[in-house]
């Protein structure tokens, strides 16, 4: 391979972080009666996303009081990744190869449908997108194709998910082997297959880690989840980058939910989870930016195809963001956790020669074109949580250039507002052909061309000598097939209120 000279070389310097407040005085968590996945991640490398109907709701209030002990807490979790790491350290001693540890996560969550079912009064939960449910967003707010309009919007999803969904439980997992197991206890809690089931299952999605050193990149190739936020009072030595949330950003209750004097007591440590089923049209993409590939001195057209990849997205695939190194991936920049989230865009606010000001992680993140004026972000800042499912691409999909298998990513992210936190971000940013609105230059930022939705698919900055250039996108690469709104209460929230006795 021709060694790559990359185009006009420019070394960008670090820039200061905008200024921040304060960091808020750090409050004392119970880890305990908070759901696992939502700060910390069950760790899995396969999970099942079980969705249900009650069909028996005093009958599954009181199963539920069985299900409860299988729930893994924040502080269950923490424990579990510490025996994980152990376990790692011991092989890497001993000169064993490494084994996973036999693990099951368990976490439950409910639809504003789902509570209606079982006459629970979800109206201080406030969030307007929740009390509507997706199916209606997603043609209201998200973009989403379908037809039809307002309530009758009819999405273009699986058909299991145009169902009413009251609830989802999360199994996640060392292996299938374990996660299967799992659900069949807890299938036999609520009596599922039995004259007297409290349950009936919708469907079932099963996602899975990549293999090897594909683990931690989702299908297109990049590396992914590195950007969520530090917990103020839960984090430890938050690693640099955009400052340290409060903790009412993602859990109901907290300092930081701006909503928090409004809450019931049962809701205060629960978090809103947002589920979306998205598939990945992963050839089309390859072909996409080879044949859109960018030239420069000395450049083959396999690396003008990975910067054109990396300028879409915002980072190279190993995950070193293009804002410090625009032209030339580099690996050891992209693993470092100390280093491959500490940027801000400070530098680039009237150009877009490093990062397009359209590039995904821009559009989904885009720190200093926000803070720099004085807006914080805090409230719409996701805890995002997710895994790919599908096969890996074949050698027939890459031949023929189009999608055979079904493949993807199991999104979901928690936040204390749907409204200020996913459903914002979507409409307001990615799917905002004027977003980011302040820079000073007359270039459209455009679509984010990965996860926008809406009918002019076009970017500008992808080409860093020619920023003003305009970008056709000839396809949609990320296709929403289904998706909904749940609420993650806290333990005793579970158990004081939506349990009830034997």
């Amino acid at each position: 391979m021709a060694t790559q000279n990359p185009l006009p070389p420019i070394t960008p310097t670090l820039p200061p972080a905008p200024p921040t407040p304060a960091p808020p005085t750090p409050v004392d968590l119970n880890l305990k009666n908070i759901q696992g996945d939502i700060l910390s991640g069950l760790p899995k490398k396969t999970e099942t996303w079980y969705f249900f109907q009650v069909t028996e709701p005093t009958a599954f209030r009181r199963n539920l009081r069985n299900f409860i002990p299988l729930i893994k807490n924040v502080a269950q979790v923490i424990r579990d990744r510490d025996d994980i790491e152990k376990h790692k350290r011991d092989d890497q001693e001993h000169g064993r190869k490494p084994q996973l540890i036999p693990l099951v996560g368990v976490n439950i969550a409910f639809s504003h449908f789902g509570f209606k079912k079982l006459a629970i009064d979800d109206a201080k939960l406030i969030d307007t997108a929740f009390l509507t449910g997706q199916r209606i967003d997603a043609g209201a707010n998200l973009g989403d194709q379908g037809t039809g309009s307002g309530p009758n919007f009819d999405p273009d999803w699986e058909p299991e998910f145009k169902e009413e969904l009251h609830g989802v439980i999360v199994v996640a997992g060392d292996s299938h082997l374990s996660v299967d197991k799992k659900i069949r206890q807890i299938e036999q809690i609520f009596g599922v297959g039995s004259n007297v089931h409290s349950i009936r299952e919708v469907t079932s999605v099963r996602g899975d880690a990549r293999p090897g050193a594909l683990a931690a990149h989702e299908h297109f190739g990049y590396l992914d989840g590195v950007s969520n936020p530090q917990i103020v009072g839960f984090d430890k030595n938050p690693p640099p980058g955009p400052a340290p949330i409060r903790a009412g950003a993602i859990l109901v209750g907290e300092d930081g939910d701006l909503n928090k004097d409004s809450r019931e007591p049962w809701m205060v440590d629960g978090s809103f989870l947002v589920f979306r089923y998205l598939f990945q049209k992963v050839p089309e993409f390859d072909d996409f930016v080879d044949r859109n590939a960018l030239k420069g001195p000395g450049m083959t057209k396999e690396q003008g195809a990975d910067l054109l990849g990396a300028r879409l997205i915002g980072r190279w695939k190993s995950g070193a963001p293009i804002d410090i190194t625009p032209f030339q991936d580099d690996p050891a920049l992209g693993a470092d956790p100390q280093r491959n989230n500490n940027f801000h865009f400070t530098a680039e606010q009237t150009f877009q020669k490093l990062c397009p000001f359209a590039a995904h992680i821009r559009k989904s993140l885009p720190r200093a074109d926000l803070e720099s004026l004085g807006i914080s972000i805090e409230r719409n800042r996701i805890m995002r949580r997710g895994i790919q499912f599908g096969p890996e691409v074949t050698r027939h999909e890459k031949a023929a250039k189009r999608t055979s298998h079904g493949r993807g990513l199991l999104f979901a992210c928690y936040q204390s507002s749907i409204t200020d936190g996913f459903q914002f971000i979507q409409k307001n940013w990615i799917n905002n052909a004027n977003f980011p609105f302040a820079e000073s230059i007359p270039d459209e930022p455009g679509l984010d061309p990965i996860l926008g939705q809406g009918p002019v698919r076009q970017l500008s900055g992808t080409n860093p000598d020619k920023p003003s250039d305009i970008l056709q996108l000839d396809a949609q690469w990320v296709i929403p097939r289904g998706g909904e709104y749940f609420f993650s209460p806290s333990l005793k929230g579970l158990t004081d209120t939506i349990a009830l006795a034997a």
